[in-house]
């Protein structure tokens, strides 16, 4: 979501910066495109790590005897964190 809320930024930026020849008095719509973009490629930059640091897999194995048998357990716990 926060990647797509970045292009979304980016491009409405540069829509008011490229496309569009509008005079407000007291406004720079120039200077509010380019901040749009900008906040744009940081927004979408911190999606990207954060959708990086989401796929990790965390693998724990445990040994352990077993008082009965005398047989050496050994269990394999994997878990994804998507």
């Amino acid at each position: 979501m926060s990647m797509g809320l970045g292009i979304a930024l980016f491009v409405i930026g540069a829509i008011l910066v490229w496309a569009l020849n509008i005079d407000v008095q007291g406004v720079d719509i120039n200077m509010i495109g380019y901040i749009l973009m900008g906040a744009g490629v940081i927004i979408f930059l911190i999606g990207l790590v954060m959708l990086f640091r989401r796929r990790s897999v965390t693998t724990t194995q445990r040994t352990a005897v077993d008082d009965v048998t005398g047989e050496r357990i050994t269990r394999t716990d994997q878990r994804d964190d998507i």
